[in-house]
């Protein structure tokens, strides 16, 4: 009778001991794991404004805001609806969009394909007018994105804060502080006392932009090159003729140039480069004219922007004496 007892309380304490262990090594539930995951109503400040949203968001639509299109390549995002440019998305974003559907050209986005995605939030841009964002808020929460180049940060951020990405846009600020700092070292004697230009040429036609749009802000705001009259005086973008530019004549030129902006006119490159005039500037005669020294499809003010001119450009003037 003392050996049967004796083995039941064996029996009780070894079917316990694995029941503890089972609990021990049960993984975390379900329950737990979507509560992690579960979206919270967040309020987002950006420039000045705050939007209340659920995030981190998964259904993102970017309208005209090629800007939040470089923010989503350099920080691994793919949108589910975004603005093609003439018919098509842009090559640079291949990466992003395979799944993506156009909602429209940049500008003039499609307010029933964008329904029909059913966006969590829709990133549209400062260039629309105040009626097409309001349009696109009656779908769903409009975030007009900043198109000037000195809100690239806040830019990135903003993203980087909406898809549970902040650290990631914070170390890719970082990343470029240090990297401008070693910028200014490398190019302290050429960039006090030389002018540059970076000009546009869009059908044909050549554009320069205000001294803290496009690529400028890093080049004049960033590496400290002189500012020439034209420059300071422009409010958005400006034609300027090929006359004026030889009255400026400036040290140091960037020329960017796609196919996409120039189907009416996909000669205008070669037909600048044989002009008497252009062929008169000191910057052609020393070897000082610099195409496409990225690809010509970026807007300039964003991260990717930026992270990518100063790598190139700084590359290119530093052995441009």
């Amino acid at each position: 009778m003392k050996k049967w007892f004796a083995l039941l309380i064996l029996c009780i304490m070894t079917v316990t001991a694995a029941g503890c262990g089972a609990a021990e090594n049960k993984p975390a539930s379900n329950t737990a794991k979507s509560k992690s995951a579960e979206a919270t109503e967040t309020n987002i400040n950006y420039l000045d404004q705050t939007y209340k949203l659920k995030t981190p968001v998964k259904r993102i639509v970017i309208a005209g805001s090629l800007e939040s299109m470089e923010d989503a390549k350099l920080l691994g995002i793919e949108p589910i609806g975004a603005s093609t440019v003439g018919g098509t998305f842009p090559e640079l974003f291949k990466d992003i969009t395979a799944k993506t559907e156009g909602i429209g050209e940049k500008t003039e986005p499609n307010l029933e394909k964008i329904l029909k995605l059913k966006p969590d939030v829709i990133l549209g841009s400062t260039k629309f007018p105040p009626a097409t964002i309001k349009k696109l808020d009656k779908v769903q929460t409009t975030i007009p994105v900043s198109h000037v180049s000195s809100d690239w940060e806040s830019n990135l951020l903003l993203l980087g804060e909406l898809t549970g990405k902040s650290e990631e846009a914070k170390n890719i600020i970082s990343d470029y502080q240090k990297d401008l700092k070693q910028a200014k070292e490398t190019l302290k004697d050429k960039s006090s006392n030389k002018t540059a230009v970076i000009l546009r040429i869009r059908q044909g036609d050549l554009y320069v932009y205000p001294e803290d749009v496009y690529f400028n802000s890093t080049l004049y705001g960033d590496l400290g090159f002189k500012v020439p009259s034209d420059i300071k005086k422009a409010k958005a973008q400006a034609l300027i003729s090929l006359e004026r530019l030889g009255e400026l004549n400036p040290d140091y030129i960037f020329v960017q140039f796609s196919k996409e902006e120039n189907s009416s006119n996909p000669n205008a490159l070669k037909d600048l480069e044989k002009n008497k005039i252009w062929t008169s500037l000191k910057a052609v005669k020393n070897g000082h004219i610099n195409e496409n020294a990225v690809d010509p499809m970026l807007q300039g003010g964003t991260a990717l922007s930026k992270t990518t001119f100063l790598d190139k450009a700084v590359k290119w003037l530093d052995q441009n004496n």
